[in-house]
């Protein structure tokens, strides 16, 4: 073991392995990994070892598909068999709920090129002839479903690392982590100190701990898993071939051939953690009792499903730790505060995401770009919210009970709430909120006024709750209509720099005192990094407003790029809230709670001031994401309930209605208006969703400029779309493809049935050539295709006159 390494990686597992060989394989040197004890000494040696490219994130399912895609070229690379089983597997679809679901899952898998098919009851036996076929409908085969042997994976990537100059530390333990001055490490291990320009955290089971080591907590934690593993089945023994794998969603059981047995895995509803700060450190190679009766009666559905099971014996018994996070999905970059300090963990499904992870990181810490749109894996998604107990044992609960459950796009789960709210929270369930969360932040969808009882029953299509939308709609484009502005994230920028470092920051001109902008923000790529509004409320004072689930994603950007002297950043996203105030007679409204003159002429559309509001000050911004006349009132948190009282009152004779996300949804694509994370994302250009025209090149210098020139001057192949889509009881969510003489062409980013204009309404990313001169559409709604046309402009005042009355 040398004194200094450019980059260490703690933990010796499938992930950190895949970490240690991409570094390598990006032609650095002066690497290593460092392991407590041997290889795959976690959770990687006891894993089902099963991998599959599917996943709820489309832009994860692209890089599991690049998982399975290296295990060949890694067995090659290093002569080790990483024992490669791919003979697909099926999803089973036993009620008509699931069945429509899988083939709405089968049109995602269309749009992202993945080869798949559903499949009739009669194939699935005759493929696999221990499922029993009662109540069965059908199901989804994807061919590049399957399982590795985990020891020689992991392995193998470790062979490969080492072959281009890597080096492995074996029984090894990292005692202590301390940051440097220079922005390295020291790291206290068993056989003496090491530094490291960087510091990988891919510690599985100990994860949690290494992280606290560093000073940071990290929202993971281990929990339970079982699955058994049989003796020979007499309809195996007899097949050539290797039966593919099969999951029985409402069984909550997945199966996969092991020789001429199965492995039977479960997912119970009643789960356990396991050591939630994570694993001792003398935990060796161990598994934990099985718990059969906790787990009976997902068993017994799988022995039902699966009949010749009971005839088998069971050769072994598992029972062994994973790590989960909330949403399921692994923690990876960069961890927000800390430099050259990053996550590589949490990964509950490792033989899918392994590689993918590896990849991603070795470009960030080489490149210092992730390649690709990874924010569904960041660890900057989540806050230090996260990272209570509480919340984290109720959350991936939650998570881990549901994995197999149908997630409904109109559907709010419970976990963790509620953990932050409004001072407005009681106010508007009073007036008959329905709220969903964002960030751990309480948020109305839509308001049910007077019906105590009613219920948004989960379903794929147009839910119960949209003729509560709909009255929502209405009072917004006929009066005026009221929205909590909790989601946004608010940041203020000033001193004697901030100015220059804005202008550096973001891709558009800074705006005059008094006024505010779009404003894009590009990564060096020339991709996507935000699509703030700016608002310049004295000459060295800025507010920046974004998404509020962005804020450590954002302030990670900001502090990576803020000067060491000569601008403040402050995070306001909690001490400043407000509403935002739009309709044609939101002016109206808004004289009533001020004295100001609040005219055209005294405050034009995307203006801003300083206002007396009640009794207290207030922002005052003109503007509006539902396409009308529109102001955003902006006051400190201890003074927006009064706000809210102070508007209703003054609305009363207005029509003056509360409304939800789902009204403001339908409202913005009547205008085709984008927003962050569905239409404009990490893996967008300027170009590809039309914020060029924000772009400012002759400004001068800022981030991302030579690469967004190159994008003015060469468009994108893909540019972002509005389609009237002529579907009956449902309306397009997300990434269901969209196709032109049966080819497909493109993709749905969001949809949603516009209620003023009575017309289904996506924007979609279609081929350039297509969008510019519109032929025939389709696209598939709920497994259906539906025929579709290009609005060459946005059905509602297309000329803009309502927002600038």
């Amino acid at each position: 073991m040398q004194n200094h390494y450019r980059v260490v990686v703690i933990g010796g597992g499938i992930v950190g392995s895949s970490v240690l060989y991409h570094l390598a394989r990006g032609g650095w040197t002066g690497i290593a990994l460092i392991e407590r004890a041997e290889l795959t000494a976690g959770s990687t040696w006891h894993a089902a070892a099963g991998f599959h490219a599917i996943n709820d994130d489309p832009n994860i399912a692209a890089l599991q598909a690049y998982t399975i895609r290296l295990y060949r070229q890694i067995e090659a690379e290093s002569g080790q068999s990483v024992g490669l089983h791919m003979p697909g597997g099926y999803s089973l679809a036993t009620t008509p709920a699931r069945w429509e679901w899988l083939q709405a899952q089968y049109a995602i898998h269309q749009t992202l090129g993945m080869e798949a098919r559903l499949a009739t009851a009669d194939e699935i036996v005759a493929d696999c002839p221990i499922v029993d076929p009662g109540g069965l409908l059908g199901g989804l085969f994807d061919p590049h479903e399957g399982a590795v042997d985990p020891h020689g994976a992991t392995h193998a990537f470790a062979i490969a690392a080492r072959r281009r100059g890597a080096e492995v530390v074996l029984r090894n333990r990292v005692l202590g982590l301390a940051a440097q001055p220079d922005g390295g490490w020291r790291l206290d291990t068993e056989r003496g100190p090491v530094t490291a320009e960087h510091v990988v955290n891919a510690g599985g089971l100990w994860a949690r701990r290494v992280g606290r080591m560093a000073g940071i907590d990290l929202p993971l934690t281990p929990m339970q898993h079982h699955y058994l593993v049989t003796t020979d089945l007499p309809e195996l023994v007899a097949r050539r071939d290797e039966m593919p794998c099969v999951t029985d969603l409402e069984g909550c059981t997945y199966l996969q051939q092991e020789r001429k047995g199965v492995l039977l895995g479960v997912y119970e509803r009643n789960p356990r953690h396991w050591k939630t700060a994570g694993a001792e450190w003398d935990y060796g190679m161990e598994l934990l009792p099985e718990d059969i009766d906790r787990i009976g009666p997902e068993l017994a559905m799988g022995f039902a499903r699966f009949p010749a099971l009971a005839q088998a014996g069971i050769r072994r018994w598992v029972n062994g730790a994973f790590t989960f996070t909330p949403d399921g999905n692994p923690l990876v970059g960069p961890v927000p505060g800390l430099r050259n300090f990053w996550a590589a963990c949490g990964c509950m499904s490792g033989f899918s995401q392994g590689g993918a992870i590896g990849l991603v990181l070795a470009n960030w810490i080489i490149e210092g770009d992730p390649g690709s749109d990874v924010f569904g894996m960041d660890v900057a998604r989540y806050g230090a919210f996260a990272c209570n107990d509480r919340y984290l044992c109720d959350t991936t609960a939650q998570f881990y009970a549901r994995r197999f459950v149908i997630a409904y796009p109109n559907e709010e789960l419970p976990a963790g709430r509620p953990l932050k709210t409004t001072p407005s929270h009681d106010a508007q369930a009073a007036a008959g909120a329905r709220f969903g969360v964002v960030w751990g932040m309480e948020t109305p969808q839509y308001f049910a006024p007077g019906e105590p009882g009613f219920v948004d029953a989960p379903t794929l299509r147009r839910s119960a709750a949209e003729r509560l939308v709909a009255a929502e709609v209405a009072a917004t484009r006929a009066a005026a209509g009221v929205l909590d502005t909790g989601v946004y994230a608010r940041y203020e920028v000033a001193g004697p720099g901030a100015e220059a470092w804005l202008d550096l920051l973001l891709a558009n001109r800074l705006p005059a005192p008094g006024r505010l902008r779009l404003a894009p923000m590009l990564a060096p790529s020339g991709r996507l990094m935000g699509d703030l509004t700016v608002t310049r409320l004295a000459a060295d004072r800025f507010w920046l407003v974004g998404s509020y689930y962005l804020q450590e994603w954002h302030l990670r950007w900001f502090r990576d790029h803020l000067p060491r002297a000569g601008v403040t950043l402050e995070n306001l996203s909690e001490s400043w809230l407000g509403f935002s105030l739009s309709g044609p007679r939101s002016r109206e409204v808004l004289a009533g709670v001020t004295r100001e003159d609040v005219s055209n002429e005294a405050l034009p559309f995307l203006a801003c001031r300083r206002m007396d509001i009640g009794t207290g000050s207030a922002v005052v911004a003109r503007v509006s994401l539902t396409g009308e006349l529109g102001f955003e009132i902006t006051v400190p948190a201890p003074r927006q309930r009064a706000l809210w009282d102070a508007l209703l009152r003054a609305g009363g004779e207005s029509g003056l209605r509360p409304i939800g996300m789902r009204a403001q949804d339908s409202l913005r694509l009547e205008k085709g208006y984008g927003v962050w994370s569905l239409e404009f994302t990490a893996s967008c250009t300027p170009s590809m969703c039309g914020l060029d025209r924000y772009v400012a090149l002759d400004k001068g210098e800022f981030i991302g400029r030579d690469a967004a020139r190159r994008d003015r001057e060469t468009p994108s192949p893909q540019q972002l779309v509005l389609l009237a889509v002529e579907a009956s009881d449902a309306d397009a969510t997300g990434y269901e493809p969209v196709f032109a003489d049966g080819r497909r062409v493109g993709h749905v980013t969001s949809g949603a049935y516009g209620h003023h204009l009575r017309q289904s309404l996506a924007l979609a990313y279609l081929e350039r050539p297509l969008a510019e001169v519109p032929v025939p559409l389709t696209v598939t709604v709920v497994g259906e295709r539906r025929a579709a046309r290009i609005l060459a402009e946005p059905p509602y005042d297309p000329r803009g006159l309502r927002l600038r009355a």
